[in-house]
């Protein structure tokens, strides 16, 4: 992270995402709004930017006003800013010149002048200027002539960090820093220096450390005894921290005192910086009527002290496990169906996120009203299927991904055979389910049924499916197995696989992405397998019908590509002149149908194919460099049943999957 403090030498930003405020805390609201930031700047290759101020405005604009209690000193704010991802702070110099800025002058001097801003994040209610006579729509009339956007943070939204403002501090001034720290998502801290006290806690049997803070306006919580973890010099010690007037000691005058006893350390430290993290509160401040009895008192808190620490559980950097991700595009309607259902595919805890591809129905507003708990990641554009799905999963951090349609529907608990099973073999990377159809339950569904499988020349099957055969479940295909292929309708995947080998190829959209990437997988010696204990039920065509002219462009064009980057040159010479004449077949079917669309559909995608062989060779050393780097072992073969699907299918009379050996 980049650090500013003068405004007058800033660089060039490339295409700034900016959002401005005192983000005092940086608690989870505030981090609601660091991850949308965070977002945009990758979506859009540019630079994430906070713009805070320093001092507070409050002090500057209000110099009597001695009620300001800040979460952080502006040391804090930095490095929780700089944990949770930001590309560059700004820490402007507040003065009262700076605050009589006109609103205009503040938008094209400041903002556009300075940052020359690609988006900017603001709450609706955001005022600037002199007299706070700037607002939304101020900056709006100015977005398409110097080419930002202004993206409104909403009302709840905004609510929810003043809530989460006010529960942190109400929280420390009741001693609960437990709950303090759970709603900042880190812990409370106060940094001061090592200063002479009284000696009184040594001649007991408990030296302290009297700190001095060094933030006139940090709140200090509750008085009382709190288990805490500091630093002083790069070392890091346990200690029972006390907060309060000292009652027991006569004749002081009530001053508060801060006072640490730092577990098995008894080095002079005097004049040196102490840092302080508090984790647990043991009990308020007391007067005792002797120091006997205080003395008592402090090995019992010492005691409980250590009883907590031995409780707390270890600090977990493990990403949470599972996270079911769900693409979404103007899918209203299906989220309204089917989410729901997703909420109990597991009977452990997980993490649900809907990555929209910048719907212009209701979508976002559903999930934000109706399931709260959910994660939206918001994209600018439509990146189809698999960009979106790249992108949104760069935000994913659990051992493993579930890519679900917003078109499917599943049953309770679904999911845990099927992370149970990965758990147990390290090298199995990707598991689908078994898929039947939403609409007629007894069969399976198109989109992967119980498992793809490809053949020699890059055509696709599946147990349950050839081409557009498909049959009725009944039981016939519930082994599990290895397979060539995973159904992109409902998959599980480790999260750090998909990630080093690439995710799914962007220049597909959609369709036959996840071929590619779990031939990729293969590659590098992991496995795929289906587990048809698992049931889920697609709708299928949800989003575009199997027939579109546009889905037959990409399956032809898609799966040239999948063959040409993934097979050798050796192979290609002859695999690929068979492939052509085999679309060419396929062509001539659909004339005989009168389907001219898909034929012009056919031929597209073959001229498409060709155009993009030099960009595909590149992709092909890319892909390859990533396998070779990421590899545990020989490559998985391929569960290859049919030398050629379209030989097996149309001239040998084989329907079923049960009718093909394995070769």
């Amino acid at each position: 992270m980049r650090i500013f403090r003068d405004i007058n030498d800033l660089p060039d930003f490339k295409n700034a995402v900016i959002t401005i405020g005192s983000f005092d805390g940086v608690h989870r609201g505030h981090q609601k709004i660091i991850k949308r930031i965070n977002h945009l700047a990758k979506e859009i290759e540019g630079e994430s930017i906070i713009i805070t101020f320093d001092p507070h405005p409050r002090k500057v604009i209000y110099p009597k006003d001695n009620s300001l209690e800040l979460l952080n000193s502006l040391e804090e704010k930095i490095a929780l800013c700089e944990k949770y991802g930001i590309d560059n702070l700004v820490i402007v110099p507040f003065s009262i010149e700076f605050s009589q800025q006109n609103p205009r002058e503040y938008i094209e001097k400041f903002l556009i002048g300075l940052f020359s801003p690609k988006y900017i994040v603001i709450g609706y209610d955001h005022r600037f200027g002199l007299n706070r006579e700037g607002n939304i729509l101020l900056l709006q009339e100015y977005a398409e002539e110097y080419d930002f956007d202004v993206i409104q943070i909403k009302k709840q939204e905004l609510e929810d960090i003043t809530i989460s403002s006010t529960k942190v501090r109400t929280a420390l001034k009741s001693g609960n820093i437990e709950e303090a720290n759970q709603f900042s998502n880190h812990s409370y801290s106060l940094k001061g220096k090592v200063v002479h006290g009284d000696k009184i806690g040594q001649s007991i049997g408990y030296p302290t450390a009297n700190i001095a803070v060094f933030e006139e306006d940090k709140l200090i919580p509750a008085n009382g005894v709190y288990g805490v973890i500091c630093q002083i010099e790069g070392l890091e010690k346990r200690g029972m921290l006390y907060i309060g007037t000292r009652p027991t000691l006569e004749g002081n005058e009530p001053k508060l005192k801060i006072e640490v006893n730092l577990f098995d350390f008894n080095d002079s430290i005097y004049d040196k910086t102490i840092a302080v993290n508090f984790l647990f509160h043991i009990r308020g401040d007391e007067k005792f009527d002797s120091l006997n009895a205080l003395k008592y008192q402090l090995s019992k808190d010492k005691e409980a002290v250590l009883n907590k620490f031995a409780e707390q559980p270890k600090e977990n950097n493990n990403k949470d496990k599972v996270c079911i991700a769900i693409l979404n595009y103007n899918g209203e309607e299906l989220l309204e169906s089917y989410l729901p259902q997703v909420l109990y595919s597991s009977k452990n805890p997980l993490n649900i996120a809907v990555i929209d591809n910048a719907s212009n129905d209701e979508s976002v507003s559903y999930i934000q009203e109706w399931h709260p708990e959910i994660q939206v990641i918001e994209l600018q554009k439509n990146y189809g299927f698999a960009e979106g799905y790249n992108r949104g999963l760069e935000y994913v951090e659990a051992t493993y991904t579930v890519i679900l349609n917003s078109d499917v529907s599943v049953r309770t608990n679904w999911l845990d055979p099927i992370i149970a099973r990965m758990d147990a073999d390290p090298h199995l990377a990707v598991v689908q389910p078994k898929i039947l159809s939403l609409e007629e339950k007894s069969k399976f569904e198109y989109a992967g049924a119980s498992g793809g499988y490809m053949d020699a020349i890059g055509y696709p099957y599946c147990r349950g499916r050839i081409f557009d055969q498909v049959e009725a479940d009944k039981g016939q295909y519930d082994t599990i197995e290895n397979i060539d292929w995973a159904s992109g309708a409902a998959m599980v995947v480790r999260t750090d696989v998909f990630k080093q080998l690439g995710g799914f190829d962007k220049d597909y959209f959609a369709h036959m992405e996840e071929i590619d990437f779990c031939t990729r997988v293969r590659a590098a010696g992991y496995k795929i397998e289906v587990l048809p204990t698992s049931v889920v039920y697609h709708l299928g065509g949800g989003t575009l019908d199997y027939g579109n002219p546009r889905k037959i462009y990409l399956n032809f064009r898609n799966s040239l590509y999948t063959l040409f980057k993934n097979e050798s040159l050796s192979k290609l010479l002859w695999a690929l002149p068979f492939r052509l004449i085999l679309d060419g077949v396929a062509g001539i079917k659909f004339l005989l149908s009168g389907e001219l669309s898909s034929i012009s559909a056919i031929i597209k995608a073959h001229w498409t194919f060709f155009g993009n062989i030099g960009n595909l060779r590149a992709k092909k050393k890319s892909y390859n460099n990533r396998i070779q780097k990421h590899k545990i072992g020989a490559a998985t073969p391929r569960s290859t049943f049919s030398s050629s699907i379209v030989w097996d299918f149309y001239v040998r009379g084989k329907k079923h999957f049960s009718n093909l050996k394995k070769r």
